[in-house]
């Protein structure tokens, strides 16, 4: 005798609740993978902290100064007077691509401030200093606010 059974009529299908939850679970996984991707495009050196520092991951030019207080462009080796001359070849197209000075703690302060002072004699205003956030700091809100 063949017995019937209720549920051998149905049709198998999909679920899409658990492959929608794979699909979003992927791509956080990979929006942080590209977030943990950041470019540097200086030499290593120990930044100063300050405890107002932001970030900023836009594109930009490096400068870096280490503790032999040699100046680097973009990881490449420059003379202190051929700086602005690279830089303006560096934004040629792209006038407003900020420029960013990383000067290792034990450089010499005086050697950072002649290089920022080179570049805004030269143009180049959208000039900062890099550096990290103090451990345990939060930043200070908007005394606006």
């Amino acid at each position: 005798m063949k017995l019937s059974h209720p549920y051998t009529t149905r049709r198998a299908r999909i679920e899409m609740v658990p492959l929608i939850d794979i699909v979003f679970l992927l791509l956080v996984f990979f929006i942080y993978a590209m977030l943990s991707m950041a470019v540097h495009r200086g030499i290593k050196v120990e930044l100063p902290s300050a405890t107002t520092g932001e970030v900023d991951d836009s594109d930009h030019i490096s400068i870096t100064i280490d503790r032999e207080n040699h100046i680097y462009l973009n990881k490449h080796p420059v003379a202190l007077g051929d700086l602005p001359g690279r830089i303006r070849a560096k934004r040629k197209g792209k006038e407003d691509t900020p420029v960013f000075i990383s000067g290792d703690r034990a450089a010499e302060l005086g050697l950072g401030i002649e290089v920022l002072d080179l570049l805004r004699k030269n143009g180049i205003e959208r000039v900062s200093f890099q550096t990290k956030r103090k451990q345990g700091t939060k930043p200070k809100p908007d005394e606006t606010e």
